[in-house]
């Protein structure tokens, strides 16, 4: 004896329909755009991640008609651009808010404080990870590393740096966002809505006034290795905590000989100086 599918409780569902597609003015104008993006490339396939990030302008996200498009101007399958828009995480998959807010949880914003923020904004935002507010302004996301470890914890909004962030600063600045007060990074351009910045990492021009001058590059902290390979020295200086008041303290100059760390120099061990070698190891228990 034999049971139906409904008889076991498996629903089979009917097959998901084709995507539709963009209204005649809208995919005029993204065909225009498209064109210039796959004029870069001497294969068009190439021109998929930008195209992404193209359509992602058009309504926040990748929707299903604009994997369809990219399909269509590029004669890819939608799998294969289903593929690459479900691999990488800049691709949103559903829709967003103006803001994306992403909170470095990795090792060390982690312990420096990140995992604290990205609690303390769940609680204060009333979401969970990947979850936008009710007005559609800010979507909230733990991240993995910002490439910006020197200023643990780290914040990034719409991939601007806001550095050494804290529980109650990161709260203010999402309040500020929700408001529509002026938020400034702590270095980059400053901030536009997550549409834009799509549309600008398609490749097309940042033409906000001195935006371009202020893009983001890399702060004094991550310099500071650099320097002192070249053999530069720099006046040390005291670093405050976030919550503290400066107080007045000598600050030791040191001269170009010194350096900064013990960490930035060589240090003798008993592998490189014969007379303090290392004794046998000890057995355990000794």
């Amino acid at each position: 004896m034999t049971t139906s599918s409904s008889e076991r409780g498996v629903s089979l569902g009917m097959p998901e329909l084709p995507a539709p597609a963009y209204p005649d003015d809208v995919r005029e104008r993204l065909e225009r755009d498209a064109r210039e993006i796959i004029a870069r490339y001497p294969d068009s396939r190439s021109a998929l991640l930008p195209l992404l990030h193209l359509v992602q302008s058009e309504e926040g996200h990748v929707t299903r008609t604009g994997m369809r498009f990219c399909a269509d101007v590029l004669e890819l399958t939608t799998a294969e651009v289903t593929a690459v828009a479900t691999f990488y995480t800049m691709y949103r998959r559903k829709p967003s808010g103006d803001y994306q807010v992403g909170v470095c949880t990795n090792t060390l914003c982690a312990v420096m404080g990140g995992d604290a923020i990205f609690a303390e904004l769940q609680e204060h935002l009333g979401v969970g990870n990947g979850e936008t507010t009710d007005d559609g302004k800010v979507t909230l996301e733990h991240i993995e590393c910002n490439a910006a470890c020197d200023f643990a914890p780290v914040v990034m909004v719409n991939w601007e740096f806001f550095d050494n962030q804290t529980p109650a600063s990161a709260k203010a600045m999402v309040d500020d966002l929700r408001a529509g007060r002026p938020v400034e990074p702590t270095r980059g351009a400053q901030l536009c809505t997550f549409k834009e910045t799509a549309r600008i990492l398609a490749g097309f021009p940042d033409e906000r006034p001195g935006a371009v001058e202020a893009g983001g590059g890399a702060g004094p902290a991550s310099l500071v290795g650099l320097r002192l390979a070249r053999g530069e020295t720099a006046p040390a200086r005291v670093v405050h905590p976030r919550d503290g008041a400066p107080q007045d303290r000598d600050v030791h100059e040191p001269s170009p000989s010194e350096h900064l760390s013990s960490h930035d120099a060589p240090q003798d061990t008993s592998a490189s100086d014969p007379a303090h070698p290392a004794g046998p190891a000890a057995e355990e228990g000794e």
